[in-house]
């Protein structure tokens, strides 16, 4: 069985093609489940859009939500689709975020911490002239995130957990084992999963979010697996998805998960 949790569309300002699109791509690609999980607004604000190339208005809310439970109907018994959305975590935020998703019937959320100290993770000018020192406190404060936003209660997947690599390659060199194993103890203890996310391979790093060596201590922890393609263009829906189920057999894992009306649902791999 195949499926893919992580898809955008044009509403976000930086995809390509309608929901639709996806849709049909999936189908192409012989996925069974879609899920759809653009980028909610920005709830931090007062403003109808202040980041119009990062995230939809807030009028186009409610109009995203009807039109993927539209689609679900349409689609049924063909694929099926769920309706998921891809929230930013941003701690001084989180009780707006929550509230306002806890207004709509989201089969998923998915969290994502795209900002260290108000920084884009993807800014690879934010490495410039820091130390050694310095580099590690910002990949720990990273992860103190990430921790935070599993013990939320917010989340059924987090999105890319070292995507902090995307334009900065020697993140994943910077020494932070134990943060990072810490992390995977939280997000096992809260039960959420990570996701696979091959959308690394349109970044400096390329590759896959997370890299292998945090897939293997995922595995230790038992923490649970998902996949996401992230794709901004249709073209790219479950794109390498064979390729990550057989690595994630290669590596030990026997099972991943996908989630509907927020609850889990086990695939063996």
């Amino acid at each position: 069985m195949k499926f893919d949790l992580h898809t955008h569309h044009f509403r976000c300002g930086h995809a390509d093609g309608n929901i639709r699109d996806y849709i049909e791509s999936g189908i192409a690609a012989g996925l069974s489940v879609i899920g759809i999980s653009d980028h909610t607004p920005y709830f931090g604000s007062q403003e109808e859009q202040p980041f119009p190339l990062i995230a939809m208005a807030k009028k186009e809310f409610s109009n995203y939500v009807e039109e993927v439970l539209h689609l679900k109907q349409e689609y049924e018994g063909t694929i099926d689709v769920l309706l998921g959305i891809e929230s930013d975590f941003f701690p001084e935020h989180a009780k707006v975020y929550a509230n306002v998703l806890a207004q709509y019937p989201f089969d998923y959320v998915i969290g994502s911490v795209h900002s260290v100290g108000n920084v884009s993770i993807f800014n690879k000018n934010r490495w410039k002239r820091l130390s050694e020192e310095e580099h590690i406190a910002v990949k720990e404060a990273y992860y103190a995130l990430i921790r935070d936003s599993a013990r939320s209660g917010m989340f059924q997947v987090l999105g890319h957990i070292d995507a902090m690599k995307g334009n900065y390659p020697p993140f994943s060199d910077i020494p932070a084992a134990t943060a990072i194993d810490e992390t995977l103890q939280v997000i096992a203890e809260c039960d959420v999963a990570i996701e696979i996310n091959t959308s690394g391979k349109t970044k400096l790093s390329g590759g896959w979010y997370p890299n292998d060596a945090i897939l293997e201590r995922a595995l230790h922890y038992g923490v649970n697996v998902t996949f996401g393609s992230d794709a901004h263009i249709p073209g790219r829906v479950a794109e390498d998805l064979d390729d990550v189920a057989c690595r994630l057999r290669e590596i030990g894992f026997t099972e991943w998960v996908y989630y509907k009306n927020k609850q889990k649902v086990v695939v063996p791999l």
